[in-house]
């Protein structure tokens, strides 16, 4: 075995974080646990993974899974079109594998929202397939150990680290390997400030020897986020709020409370008047922010008491908002609401 691959092996075996994905070799907790740290870091990931798992312990009961049950499981995870993907993918995992994950990753690849990485992370920790799993840590810990000066964030670059990683895989063990890497690079070779001392490769990395360790990895400038000035509704009607199912776009499948491009007073009311709705304006109750992959939304939190509502508009409780799939970005709004609304109830939060 290489001398890399024995030495990253050893730091792994002597000790590393403890998640419940790593007590399993089962393809479908650790295809659920792959998706979720996608953008989201491990330590915040267990709560959600526990719980969603003991609503969804298997593929068949995720492929039948009613859309609001499962943004809810999901909800605060962000980056929902991840959750449609699981629901989707579990149903053809039902109906073309007969529910029985297939083993290589090519064949993964071929099914909705599992890439390179993450095919390769199922394939090699829960089958045991010499396939390497190139996610973020693992691109700038390879960027390093070879000097790599190209854009990890191209995809020519990404391949020739793929292709090294590939070299250093053992002939058996390939999902310790898989995890070891992974760890190397959330808790040593880190970003910013890496902890070389500790660092159970060092001695093979040639950023190192260099003095080239944080000029790399090279990643391409970040397209600079888009930042939109929005309105949030809470049109009150007694202890009841309007809330919406949205059908497209960015949150899609996901409730929230009426929005909008951020505009003055009247012309809000005027803009609610078009859609059969009159108002009388209370207050702005708060400021939020929350940042989208693309875009950045500052949103002022307004509260209105509702005079009249077209025939159909969904209105909640406090007990029942509290039940629905809200977007994370009307977090703050709906916190406001429940507060108010249980105020109202009389009940102390």
């Amino acid at each position: 075995m290489k001398k890399f691959t024995r030495s990253i092996l050893d730091w792994y075996e002597r000790g590393h974080r403890a998640f419940p994905w790593r007590e399993t070799q089962d393809p479908y907790r650790i295809w659920i646990s792959e998706i979720m740290l996608q953008q989201t870091r491990a330590e915040t990931v267990v709560s959600y993974y526990n719980r969603f798992l003991a609503k969804f312990p298997d593929v068949l009961s995720l492929a039948e899974a009613e859309e609001d049950s499962l943004m809810k499981a999901w909800e605060g995870l962000g980056y929902y079109s991840r959750a449609r993907n699981l629901k989707k993918c579990a149903g053809q995992i039902v109906s073309a594998y007969g529910g029985h994950f297939p083993e290589s990753a090519e064949e993964l690849e071929t099914l909705p929202g599992i890439g390179p990485y993450t095919a390769g992370a199922i394939a090699s920790i829960a089958f045991d397939r010499r396939c390497a799993a190139v996610d973020g840590n693992v691109l700038r810990v390879m960027a390093r150990v070879h000097c790599i000066e190209e854009d990890i964030k191209k995809q020519t670059t990404v391949l020739e680290i793929t292709r090294e990683a590939e070299k250093l895989l053992p002939d058996t063990g390939c999902g310790t390997f898989t995890n070891a890497m992974m760890e190397l690079g959330a808790c040593i070779c880190t970003p910013k400030h890496p902890d070389c001392a500790s660092c159970p490769v060092e001695a093979f990395c040639k950023a190192k020897k260099e003095g080239r360790v944080d000029a790399l990895p090279v990643r391409g400038r970040e397209k600079e986020k888009k930042v939109e000035q929005r309105d949030v509704l809470l049109l009150f009607r007694g202890k009841q709020v309007l809330v919406g199912k949205t059908e497209t776009g960015l949150l899609r499948g996901l409730y929230t409370f009426p929005h909008g491009l951020a505009c003055h007073i009247p012309q809000m009311l005027e803009r609610l008047g078009s859609q059969g709705i009159q108002a009388e304006y209370g207050q702005c109750a708060a400021q939020a922010r929350h940042v989208f992959s693309h875009v950045i939304w500052e949103m002022n939190i307004h509260e209105l008491t509702l005079r009249k509502a077209p025939h159909g508009a969904l209105f909640v409780d406090a007990t029942q908002l509290a039940e629905l799939p809200m977007a994370t970005a009307m977090k703050k709004a709906r916190q406001i609401c429940l507060a108010r609304m249980n105020d109202a109830n009389g009940i102390s939060m």
